[in-house]
Order: structure tokens, then C-alpha cells, then sequence
């Protein structure tokens, strides 16, 4: 039997994956993590949303390639069930189209596999973070509510401090977005797939390119200014793309 959540202190969570072994390992690795546990595997869409009702789970690993239906659409019928858990992802899918449409669906997060422990640890470590500040932060005024979303609580960081103004949380979703693309990304495009505007997005590339992280690369148009280019360091570029090196 299943406690209620929130009474135990414990996180629980659902795997959802159409393969069996690889729920079966999914599990074994959230298991590590205290204070997170499964109370439940499902293997379809339909079998998700069933057990979300049966489970209430709060936070769901959700794989999209199932059997009956797409991942992400699992998620809107979650919430017209009235049903708030998290919702990560975790795919092999890299389209671009799909880390926009997660992001639209306000996942918490998208990891893509094959992945190791010791990244879903890090990743659900941060979660548990996060929402335990959500849960116990008293709101009194805006520093409060920025505090939360910028994630100024949060564990101390190797990377350089984001410029005033400049939010983790957003630069996370730009990283997110770089790092999930199959190829350089403009910050048009970059844009388009984290809902933010391109001065914002441009800015946040611009700043990871200045503390070394990204590289920046020139693509060519017929006419006007070449486009700015960018891809993290430790990726590798696509061949025959005609850029040249800024």
C-alpha cells in the first residue's frame, strides 16, 4: 500500500517506459537516490495515466516513444485529471520540436538517453532541492519569489555567477536546448525553442560564449550580416555546414 503523498517525507515517483528492462533500471538508479521512490512502472500511456490516478505519484519519469501514445500528450491529460506531479522526461528523442514541445509543458526537466546514475542522481538531487524550497518558502515580498525561481538557494555551483539580471533558471533552458540540438543553433532558434525572446536568448549564448563554454561560428547568407552560430565546446560540429570560425 501506498502512503498519501506529502505525509512521509519520502518523493514518489512513476517510471514510464515500454520497455520493461529499461524501467526495471531506470528504478534500480532512483532507488539510490534518498529521498525518492518508485511506487509504480508503467509501460503505455494509457497505463500511465491510470496509475498517476491510482498512485499520485509527484514526480513521473516519462519516456515519449510509447506504444499508444506520444509522452509528451500524456502530460495534458494528466492535468485536465486535476493531477499536478512533475513530470521529467527522459528520451532518446533529440528533435527540436519535441525539447520545445517539453518545454511548453513546463517538464521539469529532459534527459537524454543513454544516461548513467550518476546524471539522473544529479538531476533528481536538484529537483528535491527545488521543490523542497518551493514547498517551505514564505513568500513576503518579490526578492522572495525570485529567490525561488532563480534558484538562489540552491547548491554552490563550479560555473562562473550569471550577470545581474540573468536568471540559472533560464540559463539552464538555453543550455538545455543547446545541448539537446543536433547542430548549431541561432539565437532565432534558440528562441523558438525555449519560449524566451531572442534578445534574451542571445544574451544567454553570448554570455556562456564569453566565459568559454560555447563556441561561436559565422554561417554565410546570400545577403546582410552572417549569422552568429553557437554549440557547446564539447560537441562535435556537423560536417558540411559551411561555417567559418569567429
Amino acid at each position: 500500500m501506498t502512503s498519501e503523498p506529502g505525509t512521509s517525507g519520502m518523493i514518489d515517483v512513476l517510471v514510464v517506459d515500454d520497455d520493461f528492462m529499461v524501467a526495471k533500471v531506470h528504478r534500480a538508479f532512483v532507488e539510490r537516490v534518498e529521498p525518492f521512490r518508485v511506487v509504480g512502472v508503467a509501460g503505455s500511456g494509457e497505463q500511465a495515466v491510470t496509475a498517476v490516478d491510482e498512485l499520485r505519484p509527484d514526480l513521473v519519469l516519462l519516456d515519449l516513444h510509447l506504444p499508444d501514445i506520444f509522452g509528451l500528450d500524456v502530460i495534458p491529460r494528466l492535468r485536465t485529471a486535476g493531477h499536478d506531479c512533475d513530470v521529467m522526461v527522459v528520451s532518446a528523442a533529440r528533435e527540436a520540436e519535441t525539447v520545445r514541445g517539453a518545454v511548453r509543458h513546463g517538464v521539469v526537466d529532459y534527459l537524454l538517453k543513454p544516461f548513467d546514475s550518476e546524471e539522473l542522481r544529479a538531476r533528481l538531487e536538484r529537483y528535491a532541492e527545488r521543490r523542497g524550497r518551493l514547498l517551505g518558502t514564505v513568500v513576503r515580498n518579490q526578492a522572495d519569489v525570485d529567490r525561488v525561481l532563480a534558484g538562489a538557494a540552491g547548491p554552490p555551483s563550479t560555473a562562473p555567477a550569471l550577470p545581474k539580471g540573468m536568471s540559472v533558471e533560464t540559463a539552464e533552458l538555453v543550455e538545455r536546448a543547446l545541448r539537446a540540438a543536433d547542430d548549431t543553433l541561432s539565437a532565432t532558434e534558440c528562441a523558438a525553442l525555449t519560449g524566451v525572446s531572442r534578445v534574451s536568448a542571445r544574451r544567454y549564448l553570448e554570455h556562456f560564449h564569453t566565459v568559454g563554454r560555447v563556441e561561436v561560428s559565422l554561417r554565410y547568407g546570400v545577403a546582410g550580416r552572417p549569422e552568429r552560430r553557437y554549440r557547446f565546446r564539447d560537441r562535435p560540429t556537423a560536417p558540411g555546414r559551411g561555417e567559418a570560425r569567429a
